[in-house]
């Protein structure tokens, strides 16, 4: 007997959100409404916790009076920004007008589909901003920011009329930021327009020297500091001009600036805990299950899938746990951790034809799982610690989860001395591999308590206890 469930769960959960079927699958939660209704901006957290998934959300909304758009800068020539600063401006302001001019830009080719503005100003807009045009981010970049862009229309200082007698002027982008605010405020409705940012990580993947990762911080920070700016200036009007950044919680935390401690009031941490996660995965399981049942509460879908047993654990497999928890130890209690775990058991489980996942099935993918995060963990590292191979590598020769400081100095010192790597600063390696939850402290009395960062979140690595690794880990390096 096939389980049904087990198939759709197979076929159709994907870890990038962008290929899942939003309005199906997406959960609606806390940090949701608090950018729709409370006007919140940035939207920060570690990857795989689900920021992609928001903003998908967001962008896909049908509602008339909701008007969006999406700036991914996956596979982004930088470049291209990095040449338009401003050089009137010091560090890290330089980039301030260009974002500011990016995203007036998308709100005015957004008015252009808002059949609410009045015809004559879509019409003189839809010149600068065709609506049938495809390009991308790169080239209507380029397209835009050049002197030339839409110089005969904005040239008459955002009237939108245009004589014909009139030859194009050559306007610098710089100075028509003015100019399309001022058309926002004349002619915007109230509608709601959002320009979200996202996958803005990819050229912090391939950073390799201190000043490309400086114009990269530079850039970000003032993409910060032009939402602000943005939000205060349509604060007090009835515009709805709502620009939304997403950013992972490591680059966030290079951003330095004074302005920082008042982005709070826009910012938002996307976190889970245990509760948090059984509501999603309840939520997602009923939808496999019965699309249009209101969710089960999170035991009931769980037995949906999941044969009703204990799973062994520990040397002789004597300890006995619930399956969720067995899952959750090996991940970091993320979104897409979850749903990898199990999207490959249900696999695994409907290919043989069974009508539940059962403590072999779960075993069985606890291997490929712990190769999967390792590949996550070196992707997301990877440009702090170019050599988190070498590191995992240590930890194999090690062979032990769970170890002192000497012994893990000792290894290294050997890795340093050998020159297979380079890195001396031992404490920026261990600090930044807690930091990523790669390695925790255990208790110096209650050996069975752990501390990792995703658990703690406000803990620091402690060198007077054992090191022990995450146990997601343990397959991949042979533990």
């Amino acid at each position: 007997m096939t389980n049904n469930t087990l198939k759709s769960i197979s076929n159709n959960w994907k870890l990038e959100a962008k290929l899942e079927d939003t309005e199906k699958y997406f959960y609606y939660s806390s940090e949701v409404d608090n950018i729709i209704k409370n006007n919140k901006c940035y939207v920060i957290g570690r990857k795989g916790s689900g920021k992609s998934a928001i903003c998908e959300y967001l962008i896909k909304r049908k509602e008339h009076n909701i008007f969006s758009t999406k700036l991914s800068f996956k596979n982004f020539p930088f470049n291209e920004l990095y040449h338009l600063d401003n050089q009137k401006y010091t560090a890290p302001n330089q980039y301030i007008t260009l974002w500011k001019y990016l995203i007036y830009s998308n709100i005015c080719k957004l008015m252009v589909s808002n059949e609410n503005i009045d015809s004559t100003v879509r019409a003189e807009l839809e010149k600068i901003y065709p609506k049938s045009s495809i390009k991308s981010l790169a080239r209507t970049i380029s397209n835009w920011t050049s002197a030339e862009f839409g110089a005969t229309v904005l040239g008459n200082g955002g009237s939108l009329k245009v004589s014909k007698e009139q030859k194009a002027n050559f306007i610098p982008w710089i100075e028509k930021v003015n100019i399309l605010e001022d058309i926002i405020f004349e002619h915007c409705d109230q509608s709601e327009y959002y320009v979200v940012f996202d996958e803005l990580d990819e050229d912090y993947r391939v950073i390799s020297d201190d000043e490309t990762s400086d114009q990269y911080i530079f850039l970000v920070t003032s993409l910060f500091k032009a939402v602000q700016d943005i939000k205060s200036i349509f604060n007090e009007s009835d515009k709805k001009i709502k620009p939304v950044v997403f950013l992972r919680d490591d680059i966030y935390s290079l951003v330095k600036d004074s302005d920082k401690n008042k982005w709070r009031d826009y910012k938002i941490e996307v976190e889970w805990n245990e509760k948090k996660l059984k509501d999603l995965l309840a939520f997602r399981i009923t939808k496999d299950f019965d699309y249009f049942s209101a969710p089960l509460p999170f035991s009931k879908a769980w037995e949906k899938i999941f044969f009703r047993e204990q799973i062994g654990f520990g040397n002789k497999q004597e300890k006995k746990i619930d399956s969720f928890d067995f899952i959750a130890r090996s991940t970091h209690l993320r979104p897409r951790d979850f749903i990898q775990y199990i999207q490959a058991c249900a696999e695994e489980t409907y290919s043989k034809n069974y009508p539940y996942i059962k403590e072999a099935n779960i075993k069985f993918v606890d291997r490929a799982f712990s190769n999967y995060l390792r590949d996550e963990i070196i992707d997301e590292v990877f440009p702090v610690l170019p050599e988190i191979v070498q590191y995992f590598q240590i930890f194999a020769n090690i062979r032990k989860w769970n170890f002192s400081l000497s012994e893990f100095t000792k290894e290294y010192d050997k890795y340093l001395n050998a020159g297979t790597i380079s890195e001396k600063n031992i404490d920026y390696v261990l600090d930044t591999l807690y930091n990523f939850s790669i390695i925790g402290n255990q208790h110096k009395h209650k050996k069975e308590l752990l501390y990792f960062k995703y658990m703690h979140t406000n803990m620091t690595f402690n060198r007077t206890e054992n090191i022990v690794i995450h146990r997601g880990l343990f397959k991949a390096l042979q533990m």
